[in-house]
């Protein structure tokens, strides 16, 4: 049993090196509990640390990914942009250089991804929004496509269907069929496997689409 005001992490790591000296850098801290690699499980927190995310590391990230990990710290001696959408989409939700990476970083970040929260360094931050920007901008927005994968017309519906409309004054609203509305709620309540109508319109709002 975990001390409930210890936050459990399991360190995993290519090089043994790195490996020993992080787990000795957290075993000084009562604030965190490291656990076995064998006895540890996907609701705990998976700190790795790398030089660079390497064929290895990638194998190692999606290794733990498929086996449902979501808390998961990446420290890294390098990592550049791209690799940092690759980490992200493996998983990982706290990234940090190693020149970076003190005790008390380790630990921050550590209980961040406890608490389902994300961090990454200020510089890779910024340049991370500024491509999500030029990606909504220069590709989506010129399809009528949104971030959150729902065109413009679907939007329309869903914002329709929220105010309580039916298929037919939708239809009439939008200047559409019946038959053109009812396939743009099908294709949306499929795509993102919705039960319904109300359901997508739940989902619409939660993701800030409507």
């Amino acid at each position: 049993m975990f001390e409930p005001n210890r936050t459990p992490v399991v360190v995993r790591a290519t090089d043994p090196i790195l490996h020993n000296g992080v787990c000795m850098t957290l075993r000084s801290r009562d604030d965190v509990w490291l656990v076995d690699g064998e006895t540890a499980d996907p609701t705990m927190v998976a700190l790795l640390v790398t030089d660079r995310l390497d064929e290895a590391m990638t194998q190692l990230l999606s290794a733990l990914h498929h086996q449902g990990f979501t808390r998961i710290v990446l420290i890294a001696g390098e990592v550049d942009d791209n690799e940092i959408l690759s980490a992200i989409e493996h998983g990982v939700c706290a990234v940090a250089r190693r020149s970076e990476a003190g005790a008390d970083v380790l630990v921050r970040l550590i209980k961040a991804a406890a608490a389902g929260e994300g961090a990454l360094p200020p510089d890779l931050l910024g340049r991370l929004l500024h491509r999500v920007s030029r990606l909504q901008r220069q590709v989506l927005q010129p399809r009528g496509l949104h971030l959150g994968g729902m065109s413009n017309r679907e939007t329309e519906v869903l914002k329709l269907v929220a105010s309580g409309f039916s298929t037919q004054e939708i239809a009439d609203q939008l200047c559409y069929s019946q038959r053109t509305v009812k396939s743009i709620l099908h294709d949306v309540t499929n795509r993102f496997q919705l039960r319904n109508r109300s359901h997508a319109v739940a989902y619409a709002l939660r993701e800030g689409l409507i």
